[in-house]
Formats: structure tokens, C-alpha cells, sequence
């Protein structure tokens, strides 16, 4: 246990000097400051001293007074608060800067990692967890750095007062001083008995925003199954042990907040009850009375400014422990340096020799798939559920990297281009389209600087035009979040359009037209064929209306290409396909 609490004080005082290391120059005004506000108030008792003893105790015992004499001593004592005031508001206007600096800082790197890392990664990782890493874990991690200068200073503050003490009276100042050991184990104990409640805290923030981001996500399937009563018990189980973690928090700090205060006064009273015998026997003044006990009123505000540091570590630690994994990941992919010959029209493709395996999978997904595709043509891509169709779509748009073979792209491996070749040469659209909470524009544009004209010109070739046009306020108008206002295959074609008009020259749809009736998706494909300069387009496909539109469909069953050849070649010489087609076939409604 001792050796437990050891390493979580090194690995504390380490996070405080990262945190220095990070921000000196925003670290070092708060300390400065800091440390004015503290030999100020030092000041303003050895003020308050004086006043009593040339000002205040001469009015009594010769009942007048000068106005020079109170006027100097009204401008020392405010001279004295005005300072206190610049060191109060330095302090805490540059450790505000530093505590959030900090929290951007590791926002951004968490962010770009996130961005950074592949998609087998995120895969691994669930949604919730990796907002939770970038939100509260960051906020957390660096949340005890606005007291962090204070508690330097109290230092300096803790320090000159110290001084001042055993200058003033130094059997006074023994007697007060018997207080700080006190103080000091009292502040251990807390963070020991503090740790590991802070530490459970931290993960049960990090569950139940898990929990309540995978139920907002999943409002369709809660809501279509009736599971807002299971959903709603297991968010309340994780809440009331965060409640209950948080309760067990409150009272370690209500038995030890009121301690931290107590004995402070307990110092002062004891220096007053043996200071007033002094007095009385004349072995010292009043003043230096009144100084010494005013010095001790001060020492609780400190003192525990040091607390709140220590009492904020261990939930910094939690935090930080759970933000280090994701900046520690490793798995980038990687770019090589040539760029895609300067092409016009539609990109040859061809995979050779291709094997992949997700990490967790017994057997691989795809396994030696070769077989290209000519510049300008449609490519069905056909199999049964599991087969690797979709894998095989994210290869092509380097989503993921073969464990072996190549990919290639107009004759390039696609591992060996440079950073955004891939994506400005080939557009993929998912079945399971996202669309922004934003206007139509926005949601086809994404930021680029295209004009309203090519917006349209994709809108057309989507189908979706029409759509569009009939909207309240046309491309201005808002679709809400996920695109809620709009129908599934309305949301399909918005994001094929969001493809298109960036004209890429390989365009991949993994079953994107799903939700669109046959006749609709006929006009979207021969739109995509009969283009000035028609891209290569690679489509999965389940259904007969769009199989039969391609120029040659490839047939994958158990990760392998089986066959390939014309949809009737295929239909003649292959059951499996036959079978698959003729059961979708069935299952269409004619449009």
C-alpha cells in the first residue's frame, strides 16, 4: 500500500512538471503573481501591526489623533489591497490561460490522432469512449492547474510568513508553527483516502457518457423495440454508482474541509491565549500580537490551496491514464511519395494477389483476390452476406490496407502515393449514409469551394434534384441532424451527390442505392455512364436492376473471386449467383 501511494506521488509531481514544462511562460506569471499576493498579505499584516501600534493604541492613550498619521495609514493599507488585488487577478487570469491552453492543446493532439489512425483502430474503440477521451478525460487530466500557482505561492506566502514569525516573536511562533505538521499529515491522509475514490469517479463520468451516447445513437433501434425501459435502467444503474462514487467523494471532503479550516484557528487561538500573557507582562507589544494572530487567520486559504492540488491529482491521473493510450496508439497509415499520372476521365483499378484479415477474425476475409477493372466501366461486385464485398470496397478507396498483395490505382500501389491522392481521384459512398445537421448545400460541399451550379449538376445526376427543388428553402435548406427531415433514399442519393460533384474518376457505392427504387437507380447509373467523362465506378450489389446495368460483375464467395463475366454469363454458369439474384429478384417491388 505504501509503495502504491509512493508511485502515485511520483507520478503526480511528474504531471505537475509536464504541466510547468508545457506552459512556462504562462506557469511563470501565475507564480509571480501568485507570490505578490502572497508576501502582500504577509504585508498587510505587518501593516496592520504597525497601524496598531504608532496609530491605534497613541488615540487611546491620548485620546486625539493627526490626520497625516491616519492618512498614512489608510494609504498603506490600501496600497497594500490594491497590489493584492493585481496579484489576485494576475494569478488568476494566467493560470486560467494555462489550464485551458492545456486542455486545447491535448484536445487537438487527441483529435489528431483520432484523425490519424486508421479506421481498424476506430473499430476497436467504441464511440463513446474516444468522446469521453477528448472531452471530460482531457478536462480532467488538466483540471488542478488553476490552483497549481496559487499553491506555488502559498508556498512563497507560507514561506515569508514563516520569517516574519520567528522574527516578530520566535516562543510565539514555535507555539503556531506546531499547526503545520498537523496540517501537512492531514493533507496526506486526505489524498490517500481521496485517490481511489477520485479515480472511480473518473471511469463511471467516462461510463455513463458511454452509455448515453450509444442510446442517443441508437434512438431508432430503442424506440422501434421498445427498449426505452431497459435503456433508461441501465443509464440509471451507471448514474447511481457515479452518484454514489461522488457521494463517497462529498464525504471524505466534508470530514476533512472543516479539519483544514479548524486547525489554522486552533494555531491562532493558542498563540493568542500565550501572546496575551506576554502582553500582560510586558515581554512583548500588542502589535506584534495583533501581527502574529492576523499572520495565522491568513495560513488557512493557502494551506489549502495546496489541498486542492492534491486532492485533484488523482482525478488529473485518471484522467490522464485514459487520454495516454490514444496518443501513445500506433497503426498510422502510411504514405509513400509519388503522385497518380495526370489522367482525364475514368481510373484503371486492378487488385493483385489481395489477402486481408481483421485482428480478431479465425479466418481471413478476403484471400488472394485478383482481377481488374477498365478505365470508364461499371463493375458489379456480387457475393453472399460475409463474403467480403464491402471490405473489398474499402480496400479500393484504401479505407484499409491488404495484409498482402496490392492495390492499384491508374498502375500506382495506392500504399506508395502521397498523402490525398487516393481521396482526390476516388469518392466512396457507404449504404449507411451520415449526413450533417446542416443545409443540403453544406451537406454536398462540405466546405469546398464548388459553386451552386456544380452543387445542381450532382443533384441531377443523384436524382435528387427534384427533391431538393421542392424543399422550403432549396439548397438552403436545413436537414437536421442525420439528415432526419429526409427519407432513407432521399439521404442515399444526397450523399451519392456529395460524391459526385467532386468528380472523382474511380467512384465506389457499397449497395448506396439500397434504399432507391430500381427505376430511380437505373437513371442514377446511366447519369454516372453517360457523363462527359465518366468515372470507372465500382458498385455492390445485391439486386438484379442493378447488377444487370454493369459491364461485367465479379462474383466473391468466401473471400475469393470465384468467377467473373457478364450478368447472363454468370447467370448460365454459376449457381450461387443465379440463386443470390433470383431471390432478390423476387423480393423487388416493381416501381
Amino acid at each position: 500500500m505504501a509503495s502504491r501511494r509512493d508511485a502515485v506521488v511520483r507520478r503526480g509531481l511528474r504531471h505537475i512538471g509536464r504541466s510547468i514544462v508545457e506552459q512556462p511562460g504562462m506557469f511563470t506569471l501565475a507564480v509571480l503573481a501568485s507570490s505578490l499576493y502572497g508576501a502582500m498579505t504577509v504585508a498587510s499584516a505587518w501593516v496592520i501591526g504597525e497601524v496598531t501600534d504608532r496609530v491605534l493604541l497613541p488615540s487611546f492613550d491620548d485620546g486625539v489623533t493627526t490626520a497625516a498619521a491616519l492618512a498614512l495609514a489608510s494609504l498603506a493599507i490600501v496600497g497594500v489591497a490594491l497590489l493584492k488585488i493585481v496579484g489576485i487577478l494576475g494569478r488568476r487570469l494566467f493560470a486560467g490561460i494555462m489550464s485551458y491552453r492545456l486542455q486545447a492543446d491535448y484536445r487537438r493532439r487527441v483529435t489528431r490522432q483520432y484523425l490519424r489512425l486508421p479506421l481498424s483502430w476506430h473499430r476497436r474503440h467504441p464511440t463513446g469512449q474516444l468522446l469521453s477521451n477528448a472531452n471530460s478525460d482531457v478536462e480532467a487530466a488538466w483540471f488542478f492547474v488553476a490552483p497549481l500557482p496559487f499553491a506555488v505561492g502559498a508556498v512563497v506566502m507560507i514561506v515569508i510568513t514563516v520569517v516574519a514569525l520567528v522574527l516578530t516573536d520566535p516562543l510565539i511562533a514555535l507555539v503556531g508553527l506546531i499547526v503545520f505538521p498537523l496540517v501537512f499529515a492531514a493533507n496526506a491522509i486526505y489524498s490517500q483516502v481521496m485517490s481511489p475514490r477520485m479515480q472511480r469517479a473518473q471511469q463511471l463520468r467516462a461510463e455513463v457518457s458511454e452509455i448515453a451516447h450509444e442510446s442517443f445513437d441508437a434512438a431508432l433501434v430503442v424506440k422501434t423495440l421498445g427498449r426505452e425501459t431497459a435503456e433508461t435502467e441501465r443509464f440509471a444503474a451507471r448514474a447511481d454508482e457515479l452518484r454514489d462514487g461522488l457521494v463517497a467523494v462529498g464525504r471524505v471532503r466534508g470530514l476533512f474541509d472543516p479539519l483544514m479550516e479548524a486547525l489554522p484557528n486552533l494555531g491562532t487561538l493558542a498563540v493568542l491565549l500565550i501572546g496575551a500573557r506576554q502582553v500582560a507582562e510586558g515581554s512583548t507589544d500588542a502589535g506584534s500580537l495583533v501581527s502574529i494572530a492576523y499572520l495565522f487567520t491568513l495560513l488557512a486559504l493557502p494551506i489549502r490551496a495546496i489541498g486542492w492540488v492534491l486532492a485533484d491529482l488523482p482525478r488529473a491521473l485518471a484522467g490522464f491514464d485514459r487520454v495516454t493510450p490514444v496518443l501513445e496508439a500506433t497503426g498510422e497509415t502510411p504514405y509513400g511519395p509519388e503522385t497518380a499520372p495526370a489522367t482525364t476521365g475514368g481510373a484503371t483499378v486492378a487488385l493483385r494477389g489481395v489477402d486481408f484479415a481483421f485482428a480478431d477474425a479465425a479466418e481471413p476475409t478476403l484471400r488472394g483476390v485478383t482481377f481488374d477493372v477498365a478505365a470508364g466501366t461499371t463493375v458489379a461486385v456480387v457475393g453472399p452476406t460475409g463474403s467480403g464485398k464491402s471490405t473489398l470496397a474499402g480496400l479500393l478507396v484504401r479505407l484499409v490496407d491488404p495484409a498482402d498483395g496490392t492495390v492499384l490505382l491508374d498502375g500506382v500501389d495506392v500504399r506508395r502515393l502521397r498523402e490525398g491522392e487516393v481521396s482526390d481521384r476516388a469518392a466512396f459512398v457507404a449504404q449507411g449514409t451520415f449526413l450533417f445537421d446542416d443545409t443540403v448545400r453544406g451537406n454536398v460541399t462540405l466546405g469546398a469551394d464548388l459553386d451552386d451550379d456544380d452543387v445542381w449538376a450532382a443533384l441531377r445526376v443523384a436524382a435528387v434534384d427534384d427533391v431538393v427543388a421542392a424543399l422550403p428553402e432549396g439548397l438552403d435548406t436545413r436537414v437536421g441532424e442525420r439528415g432526419a427531415t429526409l427519407s432513407g433514399g432521399q439521404r442515399q442519393r444526397l450523399a451519392l451527390a456529395r460524391a459526385v460533384v467532386r468528380r472523382p474518376r474511380l467512384l465506389v457505392l457499397d449497395d448506396a442505392t439500397s434504399a432507391v427504387d430500381p427505376a430511380v437507380e437505373a437513371r442514377i447509373l446511366d447519369a454516372l455512364r453517360t457523363t462527359d467523362e465518366p468515372a470507372t465506378v465500382v458498385v455492390v450489389a445485391y439486386r438484379q436492376a442493378t447488377i444487370s446495368l454493369a459491364d461485367e460483375v465479379v462474383w466473391l464467395e468466401n473471400g475469393q473471386v470465384v468467377d467473373r463475366g457478364t450478368h447472363e454469363e454468370l447467370l448460365e454458369r454459376v449457381p450461387g449467383y443465379a440463386a443470390l439474384v433470383r431471390a432478390y429478384s423476387q423480393t423487388e417491388v416493381p416501381a
